[in-house]
């Protein structure tokens, strides 16, 4: 690929019908956060991190910054070659980066909804792809550099052999081995932090459901479970995760699952049975948090730690993306409460989408929820959802001012609230107070 004649702006690339990935000269990446636009720059990018994945968007048009006009076009085809379609590109970053902001495009008539993917912005320059991202973590949980298909597949077979009979333990076989699970693979090679997927239900029908999708047009990510594991299941999975692995952590709630808190007549029992034999490890529940009482008792059980999964802080845009049933965002604060009279560690999953998370009016929120509810940490998950879709949603409720950024609500909160931690993973409960790094 050609270097730029400017070193500062980051090259575009776009795709052609073959999916073929390429740069062009004269044309620098853009950034969309939104309806804003943004060239985007060495300083605004990182390398691309080990394992991200580069995607062509059908059905749209690349928008780009033309370095000799100094101005940012839509550009129908290849702007050298007549005829040739070109596409826009787009990058599915590894875990531990927040996007800044998501691929530039322009939709054509009729384009079907995005799948459940995030993103995120991606350019090329010294010899290298650029995401528009910044790290938050470091943590290699979920670096598929230390997860080798050899390693994982004599970790499915260990555990076949120990415990032939556990169908939690087969279903776990399963996101491992097809869906390429980081989780699933991390209890077969004995490292950080175990799933544990029990409910076939949800009271959510979140827009970007991973295992879930009413619309037709959009394809699920990976199958939900569909049984209940028995008690036993679940406790001889986290028992094994415990025993092999230093500052264990065992979750509720995964991708593969619907919200935990309608299996806690499992849950309750396996978590009792699990402390009835070791106070070591940490059990972890990521839920919606739509049930205070339940939580509660499950933290009397013995669940360590909470993760609640938000995209808004505001009532009218969490229930426009989660739209809950049976139960409505006051319960979800009423959680929060209950976690916070617990003393039990609190992380929020925020869903993250440049162009709404980063407007003034959703800083603002956050700023007020985090004053009034002392969590402890920021989950920082890139929303995989269409991006251009989520952000006419959001605004349709209501209209929001020009973005922030990203990278400056990150600044900004980091100065109002010193002592919150933003990460990515859950932490083992070694670590909940650790100063961050």
């Amino acid at each position: 690929m050609n270097r730029l004649a400017n070193n500062k702006l980051v090259a575009a690339v776009v795709a052609n019908e073959d999916g073929e990935i390429f740069d062009l000269n004269g044309y620098a990446a853009v950034g969309m956060a939104g309806t804003h636009l943004v060239p985007l720059t060495l300083n605004t990018t990182v390398k691309m991190p080990h394992g991200s994945e580069l995607m062509l968007l059908p059905d749209r048009k690349p928008v780009l910054y033309n370095m000799f006009k100094k101005k940012i076009e839509i550009l129908n085809s290849h702007p050298y070659i007549t005829g040739n379609t070109i596409f826009p590109v787009a990058v599915f970053n590894s875990p531990g980066y927040v996007v800044t902001f998501v691929s530039a495009y322009k939709e054509n008539k009729d384009a079907e909804t995005l799948p459940i993917f995030s993103y995120g912005a991606v350019g090329w320059s010294n010899g290298g792809f650029r995401s528009a991202a910044i790290c938050v973590t470091r943590e290699r949980r979920q670096d598929l550099r230390l997860m080798p298909q050899e390693k994982v597949a004599a970790g499915v077979a260990q555990m076949k052999k120990k415990m032939p009979e556990n169908r939690l333990r087969k279903h776990l076989e399963k996101c491992a081995l097809e869906y390429g699970c980081p989780a699933g693979k991390n209890f077969f090679l004995a490292r950080y932090e175990a799933p544990l997927p029990t409910s076939k239900a949800c009271n959510a029908q979140c827009l970007g459901c991973l295992s879930s999708q009413q619309s037709t047009k959009i394809s699920r990510a990976q199958d939900r479970i569909d049984f209940t594991p028995e008690p036993h299941e679940i406790a001889e999975i986290a028992l094994e995760h415990i025993k092999r692995v230093k500052m264990p952590v065992v979750s509720f709630g995964q991708g593969c699952e619907g919200d935990p808190l309608l299996a806690a007549h499992v849950v309750r029992p396996a978590v009792l049975m699990i402390r009835s034999k070791t106070k070591n490890g940490t059990i972890n529940i990521n839920t919606n948090a739509s049930n205070p009482d339940i939580l509660s008792d499950l933290f009397d059980a013995g669940v360590d730690s909470l993760r609640i999964s938000l995209n808004s802080v505001r009532k009218k845009f969490y229930e426009a993306y989660f739209r809950p049933k049976g139960y409505i965002f006051e319960d979800v604060l009423k959680s929060v409460e209950t976690a916070l009279n617990k003393n039990r560690f609190i992380s929020i999953n925020y869903l993250n989408s440049p162009g709404f998370t980063d407007t003034p009016e959703e800083f603002e929120a956050l700023n007020f929820f985090l004053k009034k509810y002392p969590i402890n940490l920021i989950q920082w998950r890139n929303l995989n959802f269409d991006p251009f879709r989520y952000c006419e949603t959001m605004n349709k409720i209501e209209n929001h001012g020009t973005p922030i950024g990203m990278a400056n609500i990150l600044k900004r909160l980091k100065k109002n609230f010193p002592h919150l931690k933003h990460g990515y993973f859950n932490p083992p409960k070694e670590k909940f107070y650790a100063e961050s790094k």
